[in-house]
């Protein structure tokens, strides 16, 4: 049984190294052009090449997103920026086109290409295609079951790499690819059958605060409002957790993290805790730790589902009943030296702490470890009870031993 790779987000490079020392095989990341999250804070070709050599040096691979769909004036422009990208030497191109399948193929014969989520892939049929195309890897659609890849696994070769999500944030839709349709009447818009719910006439019932549609009266939309927004269409945020041996043993070769406009703690929590899943896994004896649930819910997420793995999207739209999102964990510091001698770690501020609070420690390979926060130092070493200014670097007397990279983060317990 192979061990599936955990990759994880890197929206920049704090992000980045977070992932790696938290427990990532590999990393995903767009540059300033041609990626899917262009909100992101994403890499100049110069810090790319940064970020591929940090990475290396430490035994991790660095999968390059270029998966937009270019336009015909995209490609002069394209063809450019693999010419750059190809002198830094990623591991991999994520690309959702075949327009730019080809011209990877021409630029860098040699480059491995990842079929983007993007494309959609839903059988065997449509993963085999790819592979002779030249794909080395297909990222899974999100809206497949576990059996459904099983099956895919059983029905590609080998030589093919099988990816797909297991934790993070889902989309109602996409253009052309709507899940509403199957939803309100059974009749899939991505075989053919789409309904065009999208144009239907709804009215808003005020009195029971719900969405119907004039010819289906039986089906109500529920509205919920918070502070002041309804949300209608907001999709569970997908956690696996839970049904970590079952995903090995479907076959599945890499396990994805969603999440590059997420925060460096959401990338070092969740990659702590699916390598935590994974090591336990392969080291014969595994035991599910239910603290890796509470590390997950100090993340950013709205609520949580298992996502399509075990559910049909047309009878259940994966829609959250609880619209509200909920807030991380205040990242309080991040520990940048230790000194045995002193007990003291050097610290940069991520946001204030106050003498005798309640914290936790997060550090790779382990739960969080609460403690009460003690003696502080500012940089000339002044005693201070507080430290209320951003990124400003301070001494912490620890209870314990800590290292480079560990993080401070507050405690609700």
């Amino acid at each position: 049984m192979r061990i599936p790779e955990l990759l994880s987000p890197a929206g920049n490079l704090e992000k980045l190294k977070a992932a790696i020392l938290y427990g990532a095989d590999a990393v995903y990341l767009a540059g300033d052009a041609f990626g899917m999250r262009a909100a992101a804070d994403n890499f100049t070709l110069e810090e790319l090449s940064e970020a591929i050599d940090y990475a290396h040096a430490r035994g991790v691979k660095v999968y390059l997103a270029v998966n937009t769909m270019p336009r015909e004036y995209d490609y002069l422009r394209l063809s450019d920026y693999l010419s750059e990208v190809a002198k830094i030497a990623p591991d991999a191109l994520i690309v959702a086109d075949v327009g730019v399948i080809s011209l990877v193929k021409r630029r860098m014969p040699d480059m491995e290409i990842h079929i983007s989520t993007q494309a959609n892939a839903v059988s065997s049929m449509a993963c085999r295609a790819w592979h002779e195309m030249g794909a080395n890897r297909v990222v899974l659609a999100r809206e497949l079951s576990l059996d459904e890849i099983k099956m895919i696994r059983d029905n590609v070769p080998d030589t093919l790499e099988l990816e797909a999500f297991i934790h993070g944030s889902m989309c109602i839709s996409y253009s052309g690819r709507c899940l509403l349709s199957g939803f309100l009447t059974g009749r899939d818009a991505n075989m053919g059958a789409c309904t065009q719910p999208c144009r239907w006439n709804f009215s808003i019932n005020e009195r029971h605060f719900d969405i119907t549609e004039e010819k289906r009266p039986d089906i109500q939309l529920p509205i919920t409002e918070i502070n002041g927004e309804s949300f209608i269409m907001s999709s569970k945020d997908t956690s696996v957790i839970g049904h970590i041996p079952e995903l090995v043993e479907a076959g599945i070769d890499s396990f994805k993290i969603e999440g590059r406009m997420k925060s460096a703690y959401y990338t070092a929590c969740t990659t702590n805790v699916y390598r935590m899943a994974l090591d336990s896994y392969a080291g014969g004896n595994y035991a599910y730790n239910p603290l890796w649930e509470r590390e997950l819910d100090s993340v950013s997420h709205r609520e949580y589902g298992t996502g399509y793995y075990f559910s049909n999207s047309h009878e259940n739209a994966n829609t959250a009943s609880d619209n509200g999102y909920v807030r991380e964990k205040a990242y309080l510091a991040s520990v940048i030296e230790y000194n045995s001698n002193t007990g003291e770690a050097v610290c940069i501020q991520k946001n204030k702490m106050n003498m005798g609070d309640r914290a936790e420690l997060l550090t790779p390979h382990s739960v969080g470890v609460p403690f009460a926060v003690g003696e502080m130092f500012d940089e000339n070493h002044s005693p201070i009870v507080s430290t209320p200014h951003p990124q400003m670097k301070f001494y912490l007397k620890m209870p314990f031993e800590v290292k480079a990279g560990d993080i401070i983060r507050a405690s609700n317990q």
